[in-house]
């Protein structure tokens, strides 16, 4: 995953789990980000998606975990915001003439494939309790 989406969403996922009986805005949680907040309501909407948070409109509107953070994993807040593998993309065009390129695709996904199962075991069971409690 070549961008920040992932830290945005563990940066949210902190917050919040500091503060769970609080509703809190997409204004604040840019503020500690240092982004704008159309990028945090963004993440939010996938994060919600994904059934990891809950969010309310109106003046007392925001957003809180929907469940406990021990129950959370990293791995589920990583599946929620992964939009690529974790080594890049591949060629969508590659020789098909060549030999290496008629079957290179075939061979990276297999790459592909392992490497994101190696980052989802490291992960593992890894709580956003036991990484907000880093802090």
């Amino acid at each position: 995953m070549n961008n920040t989406r992932f830290a945005t969403a563990i940066h949210i996922m902190t917050l919040l789990a500091e503060n769970p009986q609080e509703w809190l805005t997409s204004e604040w949680i840019a503020g500690s980000i240092n982004i704008n907040p159309v990028i945090v309501r963004k993440e939010l909407s996938v994060l919600r998606e994904a059934g990891l948070i809950t969010s309310r409109q109106g003046k007392e509107g925001g957003s809180q975990l929907s469940k406990n953070a021990d129950i959370i994993k990293i791995s589920d807040i990583y599946l929620a915001v992964k939009n690529t593998e974790v080594l890049g993309k591949k060629n969508n065009n590659p020789n098909p003439s060549c030999p290496v390129g008629k079957e290179i695709n075939n061979h990276l996904e297999v790459l592909f494939s392992e490497t994101d199962q190696l980052v989802l075991s490291f992960l593992g069971d890894k709580t956003l309790q036991e990484f907000f409690d880093q802090f």
